[in-house]
Formats: structure tokens, sequence, C-alpha cells
């Protein structure tokens, strides 16, 4: 399967939760995969944090090589950095299948990023954090494949969920072209998980909410039903 072909995939059966492996076991990845394959998740969300555009610093290219190693799962990586169009061929070759870049990061260079994703044969995808508005990423509309609303400032995670967020996924719903996806990522738990879903949410990115349960099956089958979806 190409790796743009996912993205049809993904659009079949949203709404969908994405763990954010940000929260996971490192010294088991194996593991932690599996365990998450064993529950039904149909992809996996990746944070790549450079110390510089966040102040949090995660990973690289090496883990998201990782990961490839050890599922087929789609991998959708979310690029937390500076200059990123530097990198996505790197991402792209490290084996991600989905890459997001942050239009406050990319600026000017926004739209050629991300041509210069689906070229590779990604999906590109474009975030903006909660004290952007949400007309910085309608110029993209026709462009993205993925728009990313981030109900959290990024850089962290385990911070409470900010309700602009459903405001902005709204307003994406109506003005998007039918085969956009809209994903949130960032305090989507089971106080959330329905809203996101009700304001047009198709990704779900959820971390404590899973890797701090010790039956990720049972709390991803508890997140979906909160949600009013079927897996």
């Amino acid at each position: 399967m190409s790796r743009r072909s996912h993205l049809a995939r993904l659009r079949q059966q949203s709404p969908l939760i994405l763990p954010s492996v940000l929260s996971c076991d490192y010294s088991d990845m194996r593991g932690e995969v599996q365990k998450l394959e064993a529950a039904g998740v149909q992809a996996l969300h990746l944070d790549v944090m450079d110390g510089n555009f966040v102040p949090n610093l995660t990973y690289g290219m090496p883990i998201v090589a990782a990961f490839r190693k050890l599922t087929e799962l789609p991998l959708d990586v979310h690029l937390m950095i500076e200059n990123p169009g530097r990198y996505v061929r790197q991402f792209y070759e490290a084996g991600a299948d989905i890459i997001t870049i942050h239009e406050e990061a990319a600026g000017d260079e926004t739209a050629r990023i991300l041509q210069e994703i689906k070229e590779l044969g990604a999906g590109a995808g474009v975030a903006i954090n909660p004290d952007i508005p949400v007309e910085r990423v309608m110029p993209f509309l026709e462009i993205a494949d993925l728009i990313l609303i981030m109900s959290v400032n990024a850089g962290f995670g385990g911070q409470k969920f900010n309700p602009v967020a459903l405001e902005k996924l709204e307003a994406l719903r109506k003005a998007g072209p039918k085969d956009l996806l809209l994903e949130v990522d960032g305090g989507v738990n089971l106080e959330t998980v329905q809203a996101c879903t009700e304001a047009g949410a198709d990704l779900l990115v959820i971390g404590s909410a899973i890797f701090n349960q010790s039956d990720y099956s049972a709390a991803i089958d508890e997140l979906y039903r909160t949600a009013h979806v079927s897996t």
C-alpha cells in the first residue's frame, strides 16, 4: 500500500483515535506497539520537538525509523520544529506516512513545503497552536491533506484542553473540501472527545488517556463509546 493511499483509508474509517506515542514506555517500544495493535488502533501519532520551536526536546528520525520497523500502521508525524522544510525528506525516508508542519514555523514557505511532502508521496498536514487564528490555515485547504488543530500549546503532554479548538474545527469543516482530514491534539480524553467529534474532528490524538491506563484496549474502547463512534 502506498503511503498516500493510507489517507483514503483513514478518511473512510474516521473518526479514529491515534495514540500519541510520546506517552509510551520507550524501554519497551515493541511491546507497546503490540498492545496498541491488539487494541485495534489504525495509526500512530509521533511528536517531533526540537527544543527551539517548542520548549521541549523529544526525538528525531531514528525513533520514527524504529517505529517503522516495528509496525505497518501508518505513522502520522507531527513536526514541531523550526525550518521544517529542511527535514521533510529525511522524515519521509525514515518512514513517515503523514508529515505535518506548523504554519507558524514555515511561514511563507508553508504551501511550498506541503507540495514537497505530497510530491515525496506522503500525506501533507499543516498545524496551528491555540492562539493562532484559524484564518491562517484557510489558504491551504485545497493543498493540505490534513489540518491539525492544537487544543493545547505544542510542546508538552498532559495539558488542559482549550475549547477554542472546537470553534476552529467547526469553521474548517464548513469551509474545507469533503476529503480534508481534520485532526485535534491536546487534552483529548473522556471529558472532551465527544465534543471534538461533534465539531468535525476525524482524527483524535490521545496520549495520557490511553497510556496512563493499564489496559489500552479497554481505555480505547471507552473513548470510542464516549465519542459515540464505532470501532
